[in-house]
């Protein structure tokens, strides 16, 4: 007999005389009141222990397992030894780790995971939304672990502050939405980072970008031009961010300025810089923009910023334009010239009342290429353009393409895209610039090679 039938048959005697048996379908309910209703007394006698810093995890695990056998012996349940290590083992995970989640953080083939509630888990596989087989206990027991979660980094979110960003330990990106805005249970949504973070290999292989693409955008990034990663949401740029960073090389002074840290960088000389929110009071914001401010008393090489999404867009122009070379940052936007109007967007948000002209001015000589990234119909993520921002005509800022992804080469019998990003043929004006730096670009990396067999991996 299992363990369902078990407790089916320990709780007959709660049914009506001559009610009919459960439906097959429904065995497994008196197992999750158990297990609901042992958590809920686990909760109730440890309560600020599950958060006591001063306890080491095995600590904290045996009082978790003590308490886990002193309230399943008050439940009475009929339970064999196995069965009783099982239910322990399951309780113990949703206190002390994410809870049903933990086994889809530990999947690599899972890059995101979208909690719409409790009973409700969607997770991303190979760029497609799927339904996860998992689920919490209830709404309070998916927001102790959001709480766990944000109290990790020093955050909070309640009911006067109910949006939060934080990250996990790995780094992964998190976003909680609590009441009274989220209607029909708390929201968490969590944007995994790999265990080893990708390099260019790595995106060479998913088809990212092609061998002499990622050769010329090594070659920008050791000469130092200032690069603007750009796409839609989703779309790989942090992953990519990450990857062109790593071409810094070792001897430079690197700042990272994010709302939440995120990029994993392997050089020595790192500073990572983090926003921080208000606190109850409403007092104590840090901002990007007081962060971008403060890096410029801080001696960078090279400045990163996670993302640029207000006025900080400003600072971070007038850094480009003031002797920090080769800092990096992204921005939401669909193509390569959206991307400079919505800086000019951004900009404007600084609070000044600037001329258009003049910010212009200041984006073509701040900004020499727009890295542009897209998720295509078949999941994966694709570099689409390379472009360099020539300067101005008129009171226009002038655009070229470098590389573009071949869309021409049409889509596989499994409907995944053939094309590969291609050379324009157009040899950019910032290659002067990198002659200086001693980085020569040889004509072959412009010249368009002939079509290849597509690519194959995971579309990342």
């Amino acid at each position: 007999m299992s363990l369902y039938e078990r407790l089916n048959d320990a709780n007959s005697g709660q049914n009506e005389p001559g009610a009919a048996p459960a439906a097959p379908q429904a065995t497994s309910a008196p197992m999750e009141s158990l297990r609901h209703r042992v958590h809920a007394a686990l909760i109730e006698e440890l309560g600020p222990v599950l958060y006591d810093k001063t306890l080491s995890e095995d600590q904290l695990r045996g009082r978790v397992h003590d308490a886990l056998r002193t309230a399943l012996a008050q439940e009475n349940a009929p339970l064999s030894a196995s069965d009783q290590a099982q239910l322990i083992q399951n309780v113990s995970d949703d206190i002390l780790g994410y809870g049903p989640i933990d086994k889809l953080l530990k999947d690599e083939e899972v890059t995101e995971i979208m909690c719409n509630g409790p009973d409700q888990i969607y997770v991303e596989r190979g760029g497609k939304l799927v339904t996860a087989d998992v689920n919490f206990v209830d709404s309070e027991h998916l927001r102790r672990i959001i709480d766990k979660i944000v109290a990790q980094v020093g955050r909070r979110i309640d009911e006067s502050s109910p949006l939060c960003d934080a990250r996990l330990p790995d780094g992964s990106r998190v976003n909680a939405v609590v009441s009274p805005l989220s209607v029909g249970g708390p929201f968490l949504t969590i944007r995994k980072f790999s265990a080893d973070p990708l390099q260019i290999d790595d995106l060479i292989r998913f088809g990212t970008l092609s061998v002499h693409s990622a050769r010329f955008l090594q070659a920008c990034i050791v000469g130092k031009l200032n690069v603007i990663v750009s796409g839609g949401t989703g779309t790989g740029k942090t992953t990519t961010l990450n990857v062109l960073s790593s071409f810094i090389p070792d001897t430079e002074r690197i700042i990272t300025v994010e709302d939440a840290k995120e990029l994993q960088m392997n050089q020595d000389h790192v500073l990572s810089l983090e926003t921080r929110p208000p606190n109850i009071e409403g007092k104590g914001e840090v901002t990007i923009r007081d962060l971008v401010k403060n890096t410029l008393r801080m001696r960078p090489d090279r400045i990163v910023v996670g993302e640029c999404r207000s006025g900080e867009a400003l600072d971070m122009l007038q850094a480009m334009n003031t002797g920090h070379d080769g800092s990096l940052t992204t921005l939401h936007a669909n193509t390569p010239r959206d991307a400079l109007s919505r800086l000019e967007t951004l900009v404007l948000m600084a609070g000044y009342d600037l001329p258009v002209r003049a910010i212009r001015e200041q984006i073509s000589s701040a900004v020499d290429a727009v890295v542009q990234l897209q998720r295509l119909r078949d999941g994966t993520r694709r570099i689409t353009h390379i472009t360099e921002v020539a300067g101005m005509e008129g009171d226009v800022i002038s655009m070229q393409d470098v590389f573009l992804f071949d869309f021409g080469a049409g889509v596989d019998h499994d409907g995944r895209y053939q094309g590969q990003l291609q050379p324009t043929g157009v040899r950019p004006r910032f290659a002067e610039k990198l002659a200086e730096n001693g980085i020569r670009l040889g004509p072959e990396m412009f010249t368009k090679a002939m079509p290849t067999a597509p690519t194959q991996g995971r579309g990342r």
